[in-house]
């Protein structure tokens, strides 16, 4: 499988969101995953602290066991776990990392990412802490997540040239191109990041198993949610994008799964595309999904899902 950079690291272009870990999936559940991406050619797993209650970093390490020098692992800290294990003030940041370290059961965590700004510890501070990381050995890059443009910018003028985020991730697929407009990815290609979007398949809308006017599938996370929040992916905007972009996809005799990674993957930022998966069978579906889109399907596709 192609790999693409973040920072020193080299990550497979289909990776493994680690948030079914320990919440959809058990201990068995969660090594059949693990063993299928590895399988599939898949080296760039992503978890964090508050993944399946803090379980999925301890699922994620046994299910990879003496294979894990073969892979990338990426964590993040910083949302609240309870009361007191939140944010990013500087003590924090290094017991956060150590309790990471102990759940995934390594001595090192490849690509360590604040999970959210903390407007209450200025970035220098977070910085520093994670410079003290990474010259411990403990983690070898660091990046960040649901950080502006502006952010972007004050965290490399913080870092002086030493502990420089090499990597945001934020929300982006073809029914969310918020990073096209809000400046973040011409952010990327200005501090020379790498950008990793969480949904990019739209909690389940863009894998072609969700039909505009049916419910959603039963098992699937979109059919586990509450009403509430069901309702803003369901949306009658949501819904429509949909529709013309199965009919799109019928037309080139490709999967709107295909498409939805493909998209993603031909925005020269993006460095890994990380879904979830379920089952053996998912991971070995999105591990086949990218192909290589033309001038024209890409500007059709742009065209379809423009707000």
């Amino acid at each position: 499988m192609q790999k693409r950079s973040i920072g020193s690291l080299q990550v497979s272009v289909v990776g493994i969101g680690c948030n079914n870990f320990g919440a959809r999936l058990d201990q068995s559940g969660t090594d059949a995953v693990v063993a299928a991406a590895l399988e599939s050619g898949i080296n760039f797993f992503d978890t964090a602290d508050i993944y399946g209650a803090t379980k999925s970093e301890e699922y994620l390490g046994r299910a990879l066991g003496a294979r894990r020098d073969e892979v990338v692992v990426a964590s993040k800290f910083g949302m609240p776990i309870d009361d007191k294990r939140v944010g990013a003030a500087p003590a924090y940041v290094l017991t956060a990392c150590d309790d990471s370290l102990a759940r995934l059961g390594t001595d090192h965590i490849d690509l360590y990412q604040l999970h959210a700004p903390d407007a209450s510890v200025p970035i220098a501070d977070t910085l520093g802490a994670l410079q003290e990381l990474k010259t411990a050995g403990k983690v070898r890059e660091i990046g960040c997540s649901n950080f502006s443009a502006a952010q972007l910018d004050e965290a490399r003028a913080a870092a002086q040239g030493s502990n420089e985020f090499r990597s945001v991730q934020n929300q982006f697929s073809l029914l969310w191109r918020e990073p096209e407009v809000d400046g973040v990815l011409t952010a990327c290609d200005r501090l020379e990041m790498a950008f990793l979007p969480f949904y990019p398949l739209a909690n389940g809308l863009l894998t072609g198993k969700v039909r505009p006017g049916a419910p959603p599938p039963a098992g699937t996370r979109l059919a586990k949610m509450t009403p509430e929040r069901s309702a803003h992916w369901l949306s009658d905007e949501f819904t429509a994008r949909v529709a013309s972009l199965l009919e799109f996809a019928d037309e080139h005799g490709v999967s709107l799964l295909s498409l939805a990674f493909s998209w993603l993957l031909a925005h020269g930022e993006v460095a890994s595309v990380i879904a979830g998966a379920t089952s053996r069978e998912q991971v070995k579906a999105n591990a086949a999904a990218p192909i290589q889109l033309d001038d024209a399907m890409r500007d059709a596709l742009d065209a379809l899902t423009a707000t």
